[in-house]
C-alpha cells in the first residue's frame, strides 16, 4: 500500500500561503519506515476535490487529505466525500457530543455542521480542539491547520496502520560545523528536536584535532533510516544558512 496526499486551498495555490503539510508528512510517515508515493494540491473547486476523492477511494492507496473540513462557505470537502462515496452526509453521534462539549449552545446554527460526515465514517481525535476528523476506508480527512493536522495524522497512523511500518535498526549520520559554538545554536537544537521527536540528536564540541584543527562541533542524528537522511539534509543545510561551514560525511 502507497501512500498519498491530497492538500487543498485556494490560498496554497495564490500563494497567500507555503503549504508545510507534504515536508511534515514526509517527516511523520519516515519515522515509522514509510515514504510518501504522491502529493496532489487542489483548489477550493468541489469538481476537482470531488474528482480527487473518487480516484482516492477506487484506488488501493492510504490517503491523507488536509483541508476543508471547517463550517465556512469555502470548506467543501465533506459534502465532496459524500458525493464521491455515494452516500450522505449524517451527523457523527461522538462528533456532535464532542462539539457540543466545546461550544455549547454556540455549537448551533453553523459550529455544528462541522460533525457532518459522508455516512459510515470514523472519527479522528483532534488533540488540540476536540473538533474531529473523520475517516473513511483508506482516506482520511484532517484540518488544514498544522498544529491539529500532524498529531491526528500520527494517530491515523499508529492506531490503524502499524502493518505497514517498516522498522529498520536505527543508524547515526554525522556532519561537522567548523567555528560553531554551542550555546548560539542551542535555539536551533531544540527547534529539531521538536521538529524530529523520533530521533536523538548529539552534539560534541571539539577544540581541535589534527584531523580538523579549527575549532568544531559534530553533530549526530539516530534513529530511522529514512527519517535521519531527511533530518540530517536539512540540519546541514539550517547551518549552511547561518553561514557555518559544514562538511558531511563520517568524520575521521
Amino acid at each position: 500500500m502507497q501512500v498519498g496526499a491530497l492538500i487543498i486551498g485556494d490560498e496554497l495555490l495564490s500563494g497567500k500561503r507555503q503549504d508545510k503539510h507534504m515536508q511534515a508528512l514526509i517527516r511523520i510517515l519516515a519515522a515509522r519506515g514509510m515514504k510518501l508515493a504522491w502529493a496532489e494540491y487542489l483548489g477550493d473547486d468541489p469538481a476537482r476535490i470531488e474528482a480527487a476523492l473518487r480516484r482516492a477511494f477506487a484506488g488501493g492507496d492510504l490517503v491523507f487529505s488536509f483541508g476543508g473540513i471547517g463550517a465556512t462557505p469555502d470548506d467543501h470537502t465533506r459534502a465532496c466525500a459524500a458525493r464521491a462515496l455515494g452516500v450522505p452526509l449524517a451527523l457523527h453521534p461522538e462528533a456532535k457530543a464532542l462539539i457540543e462539549g466545546r461550544f455549547g449552545a454556540d455549537a448551533y446554527p453553523h459550529r455544528i455542521h462541522m460533525g457532518n460526515f459522508p455516512q459510515g465514517a470514523a472519527i479522528i481525535p483532534n488533540p488540540v480542539n476536540q473538533i474531529a476528523g473523520f475517516s473513511h476506508g483508506h482516506v482520511h480527512f484532517l484540518p488544514g491547520f498544522p498544529s491539529m493536522a500532524w498529531p491526528m495524522a500520527e494517530w491515523v497512523l499508529d492506531t490503524h496502520c502499524r502493518h505497514l511500518f517498516a522498522t529498520q535498526p536505527d543508524v547515526e549520520r554525522s556532519c561537522i560545523a567548523i567555528q560553531a559554538r554551542e550555546g548560539d545554536l542551542i535555539g536551533l537544537m531544540q527547534d529539531f528536536s521538536a521538529r524530529y521527536p523520533a530521533l536523538k540528536l548529539s552534539s560534541l564540541p571539539n577544540f581541535g584535532n589534527q584531523a580538523i584543527p579549527d575549532m568544531h562541533i559534530e553533530f549526530g542524528f539516530t534513529g530511522q533510516p529514512a527519517l535521519v537522511e531527511i533530518a540530517i539534509a536539512e540540519w546541514a543545510k539550517s547551518l549552511r544558512g547561518l553561514g557555518y561551514e559544514v562538511r558531511t560525511g563520517d568524520p575521521e
